[in-house]
């Protein structure tokens, strides 16, 4: 029986070849849709669930506070090194513990082959405990156990060595000072799906040596908060139940005598393995993650093109329910019971929705490596081929073809055979009224996709076009080597003899950096020096930052060699001096100041300054030239943007000379600025690209429904031409019915959009507001969009000979 439905299935498909090509065709685009969304959703959910005990895994996290208001001034992924041991030693539930420090770009050498490897970290010995990495050399468990060893991914060993077997050879990283670390190993990089990718790893024990960091450091030093830190507790353990502790565990360790505990202004908390790629918006990670709410959006998309796709089918199945009426009536009379009739109309869909299935696994995989060029990722097929996918997978079409093929199977198995067969059947009120419903549903998704996808466009401009309260342009960075220091000068002149070089500055950080260092203010009060709740960064800057990027210097004036004692002012920005309580950035001017440990006069006033993101708000900034040059970490010049080409080779022969060991690694500011909106960006082009795609599937859907509806009134349509209505009207007349479920669409569309973008844009600290115009714009293109779909069906009617259609009359 099953194989005779799906034997008349398959000829129901050849015979009625136009609406079934719209079928399985607006199927076969809906469930690619949905394979390629499934394929990143995987990978995003995938992420360090492959490591040893992940669930069990836990990384701990540091914030820190104003003890007297308790708000939240910075939050870190990492924390100072004596944690981890004291957590072990205070909590015997503990079951292990691992830590890695990363250096980011270090220069490595081997003979004349020298380069900057990007991902460098020291990492203990049980590091290979908690992540799994495949070591194809060396012994994982002792390849980190001496100091001054050093582990090399299989791509950077094969850099460094060619073909050579590098094990127990020697390469020199430059850590402040070139040293001499052994090959104790080689590993394949981890998978893309891990929220870290070393590919150097230095021996955790090479930091006890106090010419790197010191083992007195590492036990005592609770300021440098740059060591990621796990832990692994014990089966079915509630991490709450040792955050609980935390706090007594922060008096007891970092007692300092101070007005308050240390627990009032610290606090540490566990951060699951798994949750780290997608929950995780620390101030500092190892790498940028992913985030859940773009999960939810790609999800919605899917289900917003499957739910149109499905759509389509259950109009044009009810649509076409009057060319297959004798077939139903005569099943009827011969004896078919309703339930037949309806499982035969749902074999028909699962059909269909099988051969969409096989078509969209194609289309996924040839379109994957375009996805992974627009998203960034290395997303593979192969994800959906486990058994934890491809079960599900292959009940899809089942699923898709019950829900699309459900109320058509049961509309059609209700019709009855003495109407049917008399031919004086025709389709009821309540099954046009549903198709209207669906429909009108696609066009408020339509809609809802249009203004989503321009509020993004909008927003991404805004930021591109927001003035940044400096000039980016043409601002080359270096990072500032510490072997420098006593020829910087030389260095500099060096730099500014060419006439194509404007301007050379240090600072510790630069734009497009997070604005993490922060100490203790305190403002001239009276007589003393009051200290001030508010939390203030502070950057590092010689004399020539402000010139360099353009700042303006708005009361005061900038630093100046001129001046001897700016080696103890300050600058601050115009939001420092609000909260400081100044009135008037005039007043600034001479006031006393403490910033940490230091005590000097306030000299001038900034202009406010986006230096970090627009996810980020303006902070209060102190710029304090630093008592010792190693402070810097970056090298700024400005360059004329005639002879950029000659300005870069200036500069490069200029870091040859001063720096022969060190390789020479240059970056455009503007460039780095770009990279801040890269994930907005990737996330703009993919939900462009599909809402364009279900904008095409509603169209499909659209156009075979309205090509059947108006095959229905040829009739109509011969007799009001031989009455004198011309093409206009008859046009009109067909396409205005289509046109009213857009005008029923739009509110619901437009307040579900408004809702959901008000939500993405609440990430941004500068937004914009949600212009009227895009509502108008998305309703007006899902309105020329339908027009001109049902148009082109209408026109051909209107110009058709209505002899041929009322000759049988």
């Amino acid at each position: 029986m099953i194989y005779n439905y799906l034997k008349i299935a398959a000829r129901n498909l050849k015979k009625y070849k136009f609406i079934s090509f719209i079928n399985i065709f607006g199927l076969t685009i809906g469930l690619a849709c949905c394979l390629l969304i499934l394929t990143y959703i995987h990978h995003e959910l995938s992420f360090d669930k492959f490591h040893p005990n992940a669930e069990r895994v836990y990384r701990v996290t540091r914030s820190f506070n104003n003890p007297e208001t308790g708000a939240v001034s910075l939050n870190l992924s990492t924390v100072s090194p004596p944690f981890g041991p004291l957590l072990v030693y205070d909590f015997k539930e503990i079951e292990s513990m691992t830590r890695t420090l990363q250096l980011g770009s270090t220069a490595i050498r081997n003979g004349e082959k020298m380069f900057n490897e990007p991902n460098v970290y020291f990492a203990d010995d049980k590091f290979f405990e908690f992540f799994k990495t495949p070591v194809v050399r060396g012994n994982p468990s002792k390849a980190l156990a001496d100091p001054y060893c050093v582990m090399l991914s299989d791509e950077v060993a094969a850099k460094y060595f060619g073909n050579e077997d590098p094990i127990d050879k020697t390469i020199r990283i430059n850590l402040g000072n070139y040293f001499d670390f052994k090959v104790t190993g080689i590993f394949k990089p981890l998978p893309s799906n891990t929220h870290f990718h070393p590919d150097v790893m230095l021996s955790f024990n090479t930091l006890n040596d106090t010419l790197i960091y010191g083992a007195e450091n590492l036990r005592t030093n609770w300021g440098n908060n740059s060591f990621f830190t796990y832990l692994r507790l014990p089966k079915n353990y509630d991490p709450k139940k040792l955050e609980a502790q935390f706090p007594a565990f922060l008096d007891r360790n970092m007692t300092d005598g101070g007005k308050y505990k240390p627990s009032q202004g610290t606090a540490i908390s566990l951060q699951k393995l798994t949750d780290i790629h997608l929950h995780s918006h620390t101030d500092y990670e190892a790498e940028e993650n992913g985030d859940i709410k773009r999960v939810y959006i790609f999800s919605a998309i899917a289900l917003f093109i499957l739910l149109i796709a499905c759509i389509n089918y259950m109009n044009l199945s009810t649509a076409r329910s009057t060319l297959r009426a004798r077939e139903i009536g005569i099943r009827k009379v011969v004896g078919a019971r309703r339930k037949e009739i309806i499982f035969k109309f749902l074999s028909e869909s699962v059909l269909i929705s099988w051969v969409a299935l096989f078509f969209a696994f194609i289309i996924t995989w040839l379109l994957l490596p375009w996805l992974n060029k627009i998203s960034g990722q290395q997303l593979s097929i192969s994800s959906l081929l486990g058994w934890q996918f491809i079960l599900p997978i292959l009940l899809v079409p089942f699923f898709v073809g019950i829900v699309s093929g459900l109320y058509p199977a049961m509309f059609m198995s209700s019709f009855q055979p003495v109407k049917t067969l008399k031919g004086l059947f025709r389709v009821g009120g309540s099954s046009i009224s549903f198709r209207k419903a669906l429909v009108t549903i696609q066009f408020a998704i339509s809609i809802i996709l249009i203004i989503c996808t321009c509020t993004i466009f909008s927003q991404m401009r805004y930021m591109q076009n927001k003035s940044l309260g400096f000039n980016k342009e043409h601002i080359v960075t270096l990072p500032y080597a510490t072997e420098l220091s006593d020829r910087y000068e030389a260095f500099r002149n060096e730099l500014m003899s060419s006439a194509n070089i404007e301007n050379v500055a240090r600072s510790s950080r630069i734009p497009t950096g997070r604005l993490l260092d922060a100490m203790g203010a305190k403002v001239a009060s009276g007589d003393t020096l009051a200290p001030i709740s508010a939390d203030v960064k502070f950057v590092s800057a010689d004399e020539n930052f402000i010139p360099t990027y353009g700042v303006k210097i708005i009361a005061g004036r900038g630093f100046s060699r001129d001046f001897s004692t700016d080696t103890g002012s300050f600058l601050i920005n115009e939001a420092a001096a609000r909260v400081l309580g100044f009135k008037s950035n005039e007043n600034v001017i001479g006031k006393n100041f403490s910033y940490g440990n230091r005590q000097g006069k306030l000299i001038g006033v900034f202009n406010d300054f986006h230096f970090e993101s627009m996810h980020q708000r303006i902070v209060p900034l102190v710029l304090l030239v630093p008592r010792s040059a190693n402070n810097y970490g970056r090298i700024s010049i400005k360059v004329s943007g005639s002879d950029i080409a000659s300005a870069l080779e200036k500069i490069e022969k200029t870091w040859k000379k001063f720096l022969p060991e060190t390789p020479y690694q240059y970056n455009f500011l503007d460039e780095n600025f770009a990279k801040l909106y890269q994930a907005e960006e990737r996330q703009k082009s993919l939900f462009t690209m599909f809402a364009c795609l279900a904008i095409f599937i509603a169209c499909l859907g659209l156009f075979g429904l309205s090509a059947f509806a108006i095959s229905q009134r040829v009739k109509e349509i011969g007799i009001r031409k031989v009455l004198g209505a011309d093409v206009s009207t008859i046009v009109s007349l067909l396409s205005k019915d289509f046109l009213k479920l857009v005008g029923l669409a739009a509110p619901v569309a437009f307040l579900m959009a408004w809702l959901a973008m008000n939500k993405w844009l609440e990430d941004f600290a500068y937004r914009i507001a949600i212009p009227w115009w895009i509502f108008l714009f998305a309703g007006i293109v899902a309105a020329v969009v339908a027009l001109f779909t049902v148009s082109f069906q209408a026109v051909r009617a209107a110009l058709a000979n209505p002899v041929k259609s009322l000759r049988s009359e």
